[in-house]
């Protein structure tokens, strides 16, 4: 029994840390990191902006275990996106109703 406590503080104590803004993201790389032309550049960007644009607008009502979980998948491997984060923080709070 005592074998699960190191995985249930694991859990209970998310690596990170979730605040009452918006995370700011480094969406320039990000867009350039997908690589293409000019106009997929800008295509990436606008997305992004737009993502970020309605993040802020509805941040407060997300659960704050799913911030946690969505902005560790949302920056996996050094990238982050705000497209991925608000995609996840909106199929997690589709699945709670």
């Amino acid at each position: 029994m005592l074998l699960h406590l190191p995985i249930a503080i694991l859990v209970a104590f998310s690596p990170v840390a979730v605040s009452d803004a918006v995370p700011k993201f480094d969406v320039v790389r990000e867009c350039r990191f997908e690589g293409g032309s000019t106009a997929e550049f800008d295509r990436c960007s606008q997305d992004e902006a737009a993502a970020l644009e309605q993040l802020m607008a509805n941040w407060p009502q997300f659960a704050g275990v799913d911030k946690s979980t969505c902005l560790s998948a949302a920056t996996v491997g050094g990238l982050a996106s705000y497209v991925e984060l608000l995609t996840c923080l909106e199929i997690a709070r589709e699945a709670a109703r």
